[in-house]
């Protein structure tokens, strides 16, 4: 399926210097191989999850990574000290509470600083198409238009996935709705996108979801997806690993 995002990529757009990488979930889809270590450790065709995300954000220029630590955060700590080179980590601390998506991002967000930033979780995987996906997201960035720019998949390329698709893009690639109870929608979110810090305020206190401020960017027409051109894996359960290092030793 080609790109569905009609606005001009602008390749001479920076990559956003700074992301945040959400690895502070239970992994509870991915027991008996958390039962020892945090979800983002667990090795994908010899490399844990996490460094694949690394690899991906230093070969896109990314200088810094701001990591949310919870469930056997002294192991990601660890990881992160003596085996992620290259790029300079924060990190930001929940392990008195679990906060989820949003509200990891608020307490994350006085490491992020004032412009727009990467988001990316750290346990799914994707493989660049004809170009990076993290800098094809850069290059159609725009201020003026967008809030929130997600990286999606068709569902029908969504490899190991089993929801039935998170959101619906006009003709443009603006997000024009979320999928509704009992119904599929075309594409799934694969767990990367720009955010401007812009969307993170009025906000509830302790755990909450990113939904709310998607759905503020949505209300608004500020919410835009652009559709990824290379492979992406839902790497959400042990069987899940088979299925994804079959795929990538195929080339």
């Amino acid at each position: 399926m080609a790109q569905t995002l009609a606005l001009r990529p602008n390749p001479a757009v920076a990559v956003p210097q700074v992301a945040m990488v959400m690895a502070a979930g239970l992994g509870k889809r991915m027991r008996p191989l958390t039962a020892t270590r945090p979800k983002p450790l667990v090795e994908v065709a010899g490399k844990p999850l996490i460094d694949h995300v690394f690899d991906r954000l230093r070969a896109a220029g990314v200088a810094r990574a701001v990591v949310n630590v919870h469930y056997l955060a002294d192991a990601m700590e660890a990881h992160l000290q003596h085996r992620v080179k290259g790029i300079e980590i924060a990190i930001s601390d929940e392990r008195a509470e679990l906060l989820e998506t949003g509200g990891g991002l608020v307490k994350a967000l006085p490491l992020l600083g004032d412009s727009p930033f990467l988001c990316v979780n750290s346990d799914n995987l994707w493989v660049d198409g004809p170009v990076d996906a993290i800098r094809a997201l850069a290059a159609t960035w725009d201020p003026d238009r967008m809030d929130a720019l997600l990286l999606m998949v068709p569902l029908a390329r969504a490899n190991s996935h089993l929801g039935q698709g998170d959101f619906h893009l006009d003709a443009q690639g603006r997000i024009v709705g979320r999928r509704k109870p009992g119904r599929l929608a075309p594409f799934v979110y694969t767990g990367v996108q720009i955010l401007s810090p812009k969307l993170i305020v009025d906000y509830p206190q302790g755990p909450f979801s990113t939904n709310i401020f998607w759905q503020r960017a949505i209300d608004a027409g500020r919410a835009w997806g652009m559709v990824h051109q290379g492979l992406w894996f839902d790497v959400g359960s042990p069987g899940a690993i088979g299925a994804a290092e079959a795929l990538l030793a195929d080339g």
